[in-house]
């Protein structure tokens, strides 16, 4: 890794596994390590110093993203939420990304990570580092044997909802501008599972949950508050965003935020535009750390699953963003705890490692 990658960037977020699983078969596996449209694969990586994270599980809701994309262009927007999605139907589709996940690991293009140590040989080695996560638990059965078997597996990290409901809670919309205080909070069965990830020591994300899911997580987890994905609503009012009241939340837990790079959770108009300077990314990291302190932020790409800003393009740009880091005056300390150290950290508090 070249002087001007460094520090490798460890990723709160990527939709890699749903890009390949939409792709099918081996060939989309192997494309992976030769070359693929998209955001990240390992010449990607290597040109710009990924050195891994989160791989995102998620079951697709039927959409046209061209409609979605061109609504969330215009000044104001409410996107309607897809229908939940059954277990029945959902643990197929969990399965066989997973089996991506793993898959990759076989033919040697990244590997699977269960503590932090791990993370930190892959980083000290240049191998991809990721961590198995789940995006929306609908592959979770109310009685929690999937996630038991899925941890045995290797999962490590699960965000209740996306934003449709489950029958652990409720998510947020699409919605500009808007709070997150939309809908109910987590049912019976999502405390029973806030409760059996603590004790598992499964990260538990609260990027799509609404604000009232938010608050119950703070009340009934015993471990860090984490969004590994989600911006500065101050600066960008989106559902989707976290607010000034929740960023001292996740502060007084010790846990962190990881700067979403989607167009458009960080443009003031929340716009799905992707003509976003680097000093807007900026903004939010600045805004985040006078929240949540320089120890609480890291970087959630969304790569694969967002429109980012053209600077970046893909995971090849990273470069371009540390040097805008470096351009701001971020010493190389603090670069590298918001590229990779702060989620080290928040991990083996988590994970009690």
């Amino acid at each position: 890794m070249t002087k001007q990658q460094e520090p490798a960037v460890f990723d709160g977020h990527n939709d890699v596994l749903l890009r390949l699983y939409g792709a099918g078969g081996q060939s989309a596996v192997d494309s992976f390590a030769s070359g693929r449209d998209g955001h990240i694969d390992l010449n990607r990586a290597q040109a710009g110093g990924f050195g891994g994270g989160f791989f995102a599980v998620f079951v697709p809701s039927p959409s046209d993203l061209d409609l979605k994309f061109d609504q969330m262009t215009r000044d104001s927007y409410d996107l309607p939420l897809p229908e939940p999605v059954e277990w029945e139907d959902a643990l197929p589709v969990a399965l066989a990304q997973a089996a991506i996940l793993f898959r990759l690991e076989e033919i040697g293009a990244l590997k699977v990570c269960r503590t932090a140590a791990d993370i930190r040989d892959c980083l000290a080695t240049g191998k991809m580092a990721a961590i198995l996560h789940i995006e929306g638990a609908e592959a979770i059965d109310p009685d929690l044997h999937t996630l038991d078997v899925l941890y045995q597996a290797g999962l490590r990290s699960l965000g209740p909802v996306w934003s449709r409901p489950t029958i652990f809670g409720e998510g947020v919309p699409f919605r500009y501008p808007s709070t997150g205080d939309i809908g109910g909070g987590l049912t019976d069965h999502g405390l029973r599972l806030i409760q059996r990830c603590n004790r598992l020591g499964i990260m538990i994300d609260l990027s799509h949950l609404n604000a009232a899911g938010f608050w119950d997580v703070a009340r009934h987890s015993d471990a860090p508050l984490v969004a590994t994905h989600s911006n500065a609503h101050a600066i960008c009012p989106h559902a989707r965003n976290l607010t000034d009241d929740q960023l001292a939340a996740i502060r007084e837990s010790d846990g962190m935020v990881g700067l979403n790079f989607a167009v458009a959770f960080l443009r003031e108009d929340g716009k799905m535009l992707d003509n976003v300077p680097l000093e807007q990314m900026l903004r939010h990291i600045d805004h985040l750390m006078n929240h949540l302190g320089e120890d609480r932020v890291g970087l959630g790409s969304d790569f694969d699953g967002a429109v980012v800003p053209a600077e970046i393009g893909s995971a090849a740009g990273l470069p371009a963003l540390r040097q805008a880091m470096a351009r701001h005056g971020y010493d190389q300390e603090l670069m590298t705890k918001l590229c990779h150290g702060n989620w080290l950290r928040v991990l083996e508090k988590t994970w009690g490692q």
